[in-house]
């Protein structure tokens, strides 16, 4: 089998960042309307806020911030910088407020995310940042995918994709992503652990500015199998792959420990880390680097980038809610569509 070569990505143009307002039920409202009124959150650039305008007024009405964004429509020209607003769903006298995410909350986050897509696709913007949606409120609106990921992937006609976690210290890509525990086993190829690389690889060197990434490819089993003794995947998945990426001109190694290589990466040996599920990796990146940590999809012509938490409906409408990872995830966009 042949190795996946690093794919090259294309130079996006100094351009607009979609901002899609998430859940109406949950958070996402009020973290879109705290990240546009912090000071300097958009560094220059234009910016397209992609949502239900009813939506976003009353969480502003809530929380006494100012709403007052003009409306925009593909082909209009942008301002060099600032926000306007997008609307996405069809205007109804009574919207989702904050509480429970439902089918009716799920569709007015579906119909953002594909309106936001079609921008990206058709050239009005660099990429988007997404805010959070609930998984079984998509589902339940009709969405053919319970999140971003997946679904971005099949819109933008991404031949494959991965998540990449980028924190100021720790950077994690996911080998698997939404797979029960006891299925890892069976998901996890050495073309899939080399796909995956190979995407972050690239992604590294042409958004994040790392020319030559290190990068450490984490074991599946405790001691990365013991020879053997806790585990065969390590020795007849991993270790094939690594010496693949190695061959290809990588500068990987492992399977190692997944008890230590986050501490040698977090002591700056690692540029990446490559963990084999969704909790080996995101476990380490959330608690070393908390709303730092940016959400980042992998394979795609455009960018992604979105907040690394969830639609948290227990304190939406509140005015609780911190802005931080929404911040974070906008700063890298802007950094990654400076830097391609």
């Amino acid at each position: 089998m042949k190795m996946p070569r690093s794919k090259k990505l294309p130079v996006a143009p100094r351009a607009a960042l979609a901002l899609t307002m998430g859940d109406p039920a949950g958070i996402g409202p009020e973290i879109v309307l705290k990240a546009l009124a912090a000071p300097g959150a958009l560094r220059g650039r234009s910016l397209v806020v992609v949502g239900d305008r009813a939506c976003l007024a009353a969480a502003a009405r809530r929380l006494k911030i100012k709403f007052q964004l003009a409306d925009w429509l593909p082909g209009m020209s942008l301002p060099r910088s600032g926000a306007v607003f997008l609307q996405a769903s069809r205007p109804e006298p009574r919207v989702p407020g904050p509480g429970k995410c439902d089918a009716r909350s799920g569709r007015f986050a579906m119909d953002a995310i594909l309106a936001a897509a079609a921008l990206c696709n058709g050239g009005d913007v660099a990429g988007m940042v997404t805010a959070p949606v609930h998984k079984d409120a998509l589902v339940a609106a009709g969405a053919p995918f319970p999140g971003h990921t997946e679904w971005l992937a099949e819109l933008a006609g991404a031949r494959s994709h991965a998540m990449l976690f980028v924190g100021e210290k720790l950077r994690v890509a996911l080998a698997t992503i939404h797979v029960p525990l006891k299925d890892v086993p069976r998901k996890l190829t050495a073309r899939g652990i080399c796909e995956v690389t190979s995407l972050a690889h690239a992604e590294l060197r042409a958004s994040l500015g790392i020319r030559k990434p290190r990068i450490a490819v984490a074991g599946l089993n405790p001691h990365a199998g013991e020879g053997g003794l806790l585990g065969k995947e390590d020795a007849r998945v991993i270790a094939p792959a690594v010496n693949r990426l190695r061959a290809a001109g990588f500068d990987v190694t492992g399977p190692h420990p997944g008890d230590t290589i986050f501490r040698r990466a977090l002591e700056g040996r690692y540029d990446l880390v490559v963990a084999m599920y969704h909790d080996q990796g995101l476990g380490p990146i959330k608690t070393l680097e908390g709303f730092r940590a940016v959400n980042v999809t992998l394979g795609l012509p455009w960018i992604r980038t979105s907040v690394d938490h969830g639609t948290a409906e227990d304190i939406a409408g509140r005015g609780v809610a911190s802005p931080e990872s929404m911040l974070s995830a906008l700063r890298l966009a802007v950094q990654m569509a400076e830097r391609r």
